[in-house]
């Protein structure tokens, strides 16, 4: 085969027609504009919370932490369920989706005790962990105690994210994402009106600082629920999967446990990933309050720019989840290198972006100048980074579009917890390294998942019908 074939079949193999592009936009595009929205409002509340004073941010950081772990077990719980209702949408079979629907619900309150529990029992000794020892007693108190007040509020609206999830999330496997776009924006709308009334005490309203953030994010996330579950009941005749949902709590033996087998390792990994991103950040805490108030800074802004590479996970998982439903092999395995192909390069532009606004943005945060200088570089190493983000994160779910969950648990869990927090352990207490050279060998892990994804994906050992369709090719 001569070399000028060869590059028109690789070039093939990771360009597409215009078709599959525009299906691409479709299921992303809607995603896009969500998440792009919800963390611009992510950064306004910051910065109004910033204005109240970096204390008081800086509870808030370690507080949105500990409802990070809670939030990735509600998605990893749902996850392994989302395989199944994927592929199930792939084969048109309606039953087979109610009946993931159904075992999500009961994930969701499950999990909502589970949390409720917890953060209503603990909340002086979780956020203490974040308190470095050196910190002035009036300072450590003044964090804990916003941030307590913060988190019992907050707890009030644990309810209606993991419901929420329940629907969302299954719209989202058959390929609806534009009805979680429109209940999202709404909630985001009143999150952020609610915020400036309720923060600031404007337009008549009590100034109640970092507690009223808490009300309006609860007021923000009922209003969603309500909207996305009124929305899927009257559109019953477009989303068929909910008419008789309730009816009965019924999903069959072999689906339960096929669940339990692959879900369980999504749970236990995103449960186990999430805690590692909390350790990494008491990691850094032991560098002093302002550290964790500049990592919490640079995560709300990197979050803004991520928003494609995140998206296009989703892309991965309802795309190539469909192929391998219906047994289209060929169509799934071309796809996952065309979506790893273009989230990568998209992200080189993103990531040029970010870099040329990363001394802009944290400006307008009211803070100590030093604690935006180190957002700033902190900004730097993510923008440096992105591309890598993205292939790696992609990657993760491809695994998971083929129900390799135990392949995920190792991708992400072993490669966090068995390299990222030992060395965020060794040089932020053990070594004189200054935060930002900690931060940048920390987040550079990534490239070694990479090699990792890339050696899975290549292999195809994703590739798997778990919903017991003879293949056809």
């Amino acid at each position: 085969m001569s070399s000028a074939l060869i590059k028109k079949n690789y070039r093939n193999y990771i360009i597409a027609d215009k078709y599959f592009y525009n299906r691409v936009i479709a299921i992303v595009l809607p995603i896009i504009v969500q998440n792009t929205i919800t963390n611009i409002v992510s950064l306004l509340d910051n910065v109004m919370v910033g204005r109240v004073g970096t204390l008081e941010m800086s509870a808030v950081a370690i507080v949105n932490q500990l409802l990070f772990v809670f939030m990735l077990c509600i998605f990893g719980g749902m996850s392994g369920i989302g395989i199944f209702s994927t592929q199930y949408a792939g084969a048109n079979d309606d039953e087979g989706i109610r009946q993931c629907f159904r075992l999500k619900m009961i994930v969701a309150i499950i999990m909502f005790v589970g949390a409720a529990l917890i953060f209503t029992l603990l909340p002086e000794k979780l956020i203490s962990l974040y308190i470095a020892d050196g910190t002035s007693a009036d300072v450590a108190a003044a964090t804990l105690s916003h941030g307590v007040n913060y988190l019992k509020i907050m707890v009030i609206g644990l309810l209606p994210f993991a419901v929420t999830q329940s629907y969302a999330g299954t719209l989202r496997e058959l390929g609806e994402t534009k009805l979680p776009m429109f209940s999202s924006i709404a909630a985001i709308l009143v999150n952020l009106v609610f915020n400036y009334f309720l923060i600031f005490g404007t337009f008549g309203f009590p100034k109640l600082g970092v507690a009223g953030a808490a009300i309006a994010t609860v007021m923000s996330r009922y209003v969603e629920m309500i909207i996305l579950i009124v929305a899927t009941h009257v559109k019953k005749n477009k989303y068929t999967f909910i008419s008789g949902a309730y009816k009965s709590l019924y999903a069959s033996k072999t689906l339960c446990l096929d669940a339990l087998k692959r879900g369980t390792p999504l749970f236990i990994n995103e449960f186990l990933w999430s805690a590692g991103m909390a350790t990494l950040l008491q990691c850094y805490s032991v560098r002093g309050i302002d550290v964790v108030a500049a990592a919490n800074i640079s995560s709300t802004i990197s979050n803004l720019f991520n928003v494609v590479f995140i998206s296009m996970g989703n892309a991965v998982a309802i795309m190539v989840g469909q192929y391998l439903g219906a047994n289209k092999i060929k169509d799934a395995k071309t796809t996952v290198w065309r979506l790893l192909f273009l989230s990568s390069a998209v992200c080189i532009a993103i990531g040029a972006v970010l870099a040329l606004c990363a001394p802009l943005i944290p400006q307008i945060y009211n803070v100590e100048p030093h604690v935006k200088e180190i957002a700033t570089k902190m900004l730097y190493i993510v923008a440096l980074l992105m591309p890598i983000f993205s292939f790696a994160h992609n990657c993760y779910f491809t695994l998971r579009s083929g129900g390799k969950t135990g392949m995920t648990f190792i991708f992400d869990t072993g490669v966090t917890w068995g390299i990222c927090v030992p060395l965020a352990l060794i040089l932020a207490n053990f070594t004189s390294l200054d935060i930002i050279t900690v931060f940048f060998f920390v987040q550079a892990v990534e490239i070694f998942k990479c090699i990792i994804g890339f050696f899975f994906i290549k292999k195809g050992v994703w590739i798997n019908n778990i919903i017991g369709r003879d293949s056809n090719n």
